[in-house]
């Protein structure tokens, strides 16, 4: 029984052990700030108290067990009608540990149960003055000591961070991670933060997509057709590049114009609006009279490409 009862503790402890890391709270604030044995303790104190009260626990159980075989063993002989003595020879001294244990909790043998019988009867069922277990002793304990421990560390000696300093540091912390996943994307451009493209390579690509795609209602050269000219300094939607760029991005829809952002990266819109900067006070032929608001742009934009 004892060599069981060591084995499945030892069980535990692995289980315990091995699953400390799907159990354990700790912040990746805590690993910055508070990377020291004692703060870890903190963190993992009640994984400690309940590996200590599941071995605890386990061993209790066994030993319970034993003594309810021992018990059913002496009722079976006397009820052969053999004699029992009441006095079990003691073949070795009992362990210190086992005497401490005792002690701590007052264990009450089930032959002396009826001693602490007390005399509340509910339907048969009768009730025990005995102590608490002592697996909820043992975590009623370590909660409070836990309790004051976090207390001081936080409050007292103000050793670790407060609540409102783990929180800047987990926005800090977030905030990084955002910025390095942004990092490894390709895409990065959008309405807010797009930028006039001077590169001539890149202008050239942006006319290229606008010959192949936008000259069937604006025209081979911007002039207008279907859709306003986009040579003359007058604008429906806004002639700013966050503006233009939004436009071709999603479209006018009520008007006819579809959304490219399905058809186009967000680069290549970029090159295109930038290249239909550079076709204002071009005035080609056959240009489609203003329409819109006059838009007088307030920084210089992409010199023209002559073709």
């Amino acid at each position: 029984m004892k060599n069981k009862l060591f084995k499945y503790t030892i069980l535990a402890w692995m289980l315990l052990v091995f699953s400390s890391p799907l159990t354990a709270q700790e912040t990746n604030t805590a690993k910055v700030l508070n990377p020291d044995a004692f703060d870890w303790t903190l963190h993992n104190l009640l994984f400690l108290i309940g590996a200590i009260t599941v071995s605890g626990a386990i061993w209790a159980v066994f030993d319970l067990y034993n003594k309810v075989l021992i018990s059913q063993k002496n009722l079976l002989l006397k009820e052969q009608g053999l004699e029992v003595s009441e006095t079990i020879e003691v073949v070795k001294e009992t362990p210190l540990w086992k005497r401490l244990y005792d002690q701590s909790w007052k264990l009450v043998p089930l032959e002396k149960e009826q001693d602490i019988l007390l005399d509340h009867d509910y339907d048969g069922i009768k009730e025990l003055d005995n102590v608490l277990p002592p697996w909820w002793v043992a975590l009623f304990w370590g909660g409070v000591i836990s309790g004051f421990a976090y207390f001081g560390y936080y409050h007292v000696w103000d050793l670790g961070p407060s609540s409102s300093e783990e929180y800047v540091a987990e926005m800090e912390y977030a905030k990084a991670q955002v910025a390095q996943f942004l990092s490894r994307q390709v895409e990065q451009v959008d309405e807010n933060n797009v930028t006039v493209i001077v590169d001539e390579n890149k202008i050239n690509f942006g006319r290229s997509l606008f010959v192949a795609n936008c000259i069937a209602c604006h025209g081979e050269k911007g002039e207008g057709g279907i859709g306003p000219n986009m040579t003359d300094k007058y604008w429906i939607h806004g002639g700013h590049i966050n503006d233009i760029f939004k436009t071709i991005k999603y479209g006018v829809p009520a008007k006819g114009m579809t959304s490219w952002k399905s058809q186009f990266r967000a680069a290549d819109i970029q090159n295109i609006a930038s290249y239909i900067l550079t076709l204002q006070g071009t005035n080609p032929a056959n240009g489609k009279d203003p329409q819109g608001e006059l838009y007088e742009p307030k920084e210089e934009i992409a010199t023209s490409i002559n073709e």
